[in-house]
């Protein structure tokens, strides 16, 4: 059984937290931050969620298996990776767009590589969240 509080405030704090976690994935390039501690700060917030509200309700809400995040996840880090191969290049030699984007700025495969290890740590973390949920009802 969970308090109103617990409740109240996860559904207040889980955009929040989320836009924090893709806060923190944009800046990861000239700043702290990145995929990895974005994708840990998505990971508590459905945790959280979960904790709150129980683990299917927390499914529903993230919509997505966590093991697909993971394939995903993987899919680009490991494509944004071996790009560079298929023109030529080192292995995990950046490439980046001509024009910029105005939150993004100059988009490139360092980028796409932060977002597959984002994917990855919120979908490793969140199977291993809900599996141990889970497994205590």
């Amino acid at each position: 059984m969970t308090t109103v509080i617990l409740a109240t405030a996860t559904r207040y704090m889980l955009p929040l937290l989320l836009l924090f976690s893709v806060f923190l994935l944009l800046r990861g390039h000239s700043e702290p931050g990145g995929g990895f501690v974005g994708g840990l700060v998505a990971a508590a917030s459905f945790a959280f969620y979960a904790f709150a509200y129980g683990v299917q309700e927390a499914r529903r809400a993230l919509r997505v298996d966590p093991k697909v995040l993971i394939g995903v996840g993987l899919l680009l880090a490991v494509s944004s990776a071996t790009l560079s191969l298929l023109l030529g290049m080192p292995f995990m030699t950046g490439l980046w767009t001509k024009g910029s984007y105005f939150v993004f700025g100059h988009i490139g495969t360092p980028f796409i590589f932060d977002v597959g290890v984002y994917l990855d740590v919120l979908g490793v973390i969140l199977l291993i969240v809900f599996s141990l949920a889970e497994g205590e009802q």
